[in-house]
């Protein structure tokens, strides 16, 4: 028998400590698309919205200067000078339509115009859509105050410049799935813009998989606590459906699903794979579909049935969001550009461009998936069919315990059914796609047979 040297069992030992670390699989291409997100160029964005002095849906709609108008066309010019290196799939219009005085924010006629851009999927077999938004509108300390300067930096020029810097990078670049990337007005006035967006995606059967909505997203440091924080982000998402509660309540009763909606998942979705390709990034989930008491551009979207999220800065600041700009005790008022954290805005715009790349790359979900409760058992089996679009290598098994808020195992197999040692009465289940370059789908929860 040979003898092993000191040095063969310190290099087992290693081999079995690399062995035992967890190995972040990353997609080269979508890897690549992170890496090219710029700062300058968020940073550039900023600059050129502010410069339009307001931003307010009801400001000059044709004035080539100053106000919402201007705002909107340079947008539009920015999504159509991308459009020459799309290959001809990038396609930028301005959807409009004329609000009426309501009298409460809105008080006199006013063309509303969301600036879309839409890129067209290469498969003609799947129908799916990922949606990202920003609000290109802004306010002053009243949302009806259409004439003094606002500047609109964060609140929402960065949401904003998210969505412009995602298509700049991911419109040179093919996906199965088709990608709309749009900067909507009429926020300020009550998430107008998104409700004329939402309400036509019901009405035209859009099959919108996913929204992702960007809101105050570009500072590191808030009020009153002074806390600095350029390290976490916050998505926050819907509990309890808004959409047909009183339709799907027995099943969310019965299943115990009250912590997992499909805006639940897709946040679950967004914190895992913004962390596996953004460095120094805590995707930090707030079980809120938004922040108490208040609104955001997705609640239109979750309202007509459609997944979506809000994502915003993990400490906002009051000084500068619905102010005047002025100096008022000692303090800086105004959502000024030199508050901004540029580098944070970058991370946060990657952790979105990652999400949408991964969900676009991915075949859709599988179908039909089941738990089979035919008989009492401490075993869990599950079954299901393939997705409709897109070629799979096979399929991950998800599991958490009920108290988890997330997914605490993965396991893949390459066949459509799986039986687990673990029994259903302690642990949640779903199943998703993946796909030869290891892009997932979104999660899906187990419905019931043999019942």
């Amino acid at each position: 028998m040979k003898k092993i040297t000191g040095t063969v069992i310190v290099l087992i030992l290693t081999l079995n400590f690399i062995n035992a670390q967890t190995t972040i699989n990353r997609d080269p291409e979508i890897n690549q698309m992170v890496k090219e997100v710029s700062s300058d160029s968020l940073k550039s964005y900023i600059y050129q919205m502010v410069s339009y002095g307001t931003r307010n849906t009801m400001s000059a709609a044709t004035d080539p200067n100053r106000g919402i108008g201007a705002a909107r066309n340079w947008v539009l010019n920015k999504f159509n000078s991308f459009a020459k290196l799309s290959g001809g799939r990038l396609i930028a219009f301005i959807d409009t339509t004329t609000l009426m005085p309501d009298k409460k924010r809105i008080d006199t006629p006013t063309l509303l115009g969301n600036v879309v851009a839409t890129l067209k999927g290469t498969d003609p077999n799947d129908h799916r859509i990922f949606l990202i938004s920003g609000h290109l509108d802004n306010m002053r300390g009243s949302p009806t105050d259409r004439i003094g300067d606002a500047p609109g930096a964060n609140d929402d020029g960065s949401g904003t410049a998210a969505v412009i810097e995602c298509a700049r990078i991911m419109s040179k670049h093919s996906f199965p799935a088709t990608i709309i990337f749009v900067a909507v007005s009429g926020e300020e006035q009550g998430l107008l813009g998104a409700n004329f967006m939402a309400t036509k995606a019901k009405k035209e059967n859009w099959n919108i998989e996913a929204v992702l909505n960007n809101d105050i997203m570009g500072s590191n440091n808030s009020s009153e606590t002074n806390i600095i924080d350029n390290t976490r982000i916050r998505v926050f998402s819907e509990g309890l459906p808004a959409y047909e509660l009183d339709k799907n309540a027995k099943q969310i009763r019965q299943f115990g699903l009250e912590n997992d909606g499909k805006s639940r998942q897709l946040a679950r979705y967004v914190k895992e794979i913004g962390e596996r390709y953004v460095e120094n990034l805590e995707v930090v989930m707030v079980y809120r579909n938004d922040r108490f008491l208040r609104g955001g551009d997705h609640t239109p979207y979750v309202e007509n049935g459609f997944t979506a999220v809000r994502i915003s800065e993990m400490n906002e600041n009051y000084y500068h969001q619905h102010k005047d700009v002025k100096i008022e005790n000692g303090i800086q008022n105004g959502d000024l550009p030199e508050f901004m954290d540029f580098e944070y805005l970058r991370k946060n715009t990657a952790m979105n461009l990652s999400n949408l790349a991964n969900l676009s790359k991915a075949a859709s979900m599988p179908e039909e998936v089941k738990i089979e409760v035919k008989k009492l058992s401490n075993n869990t089996y599950l079954s299901w069919n393939a997705p409709k679009t897109g070629n799979v290598k096979g399929y991950y098994i998800l599991q958490r315990e009920t108290t988890n808020a997330f997914w605490q195992k993965k396991y893949f197999t390459t066949e459509k059914e799986f039986l687990l040692p673990f029994s259903k009465d302690n642990y949640f289940f779903a199943v998703q796609s993946v796909n030869e370059t290891g892009n997932e789908s979104l999660p899906v929860v187990p419905g019931i047979v043999g019942r």
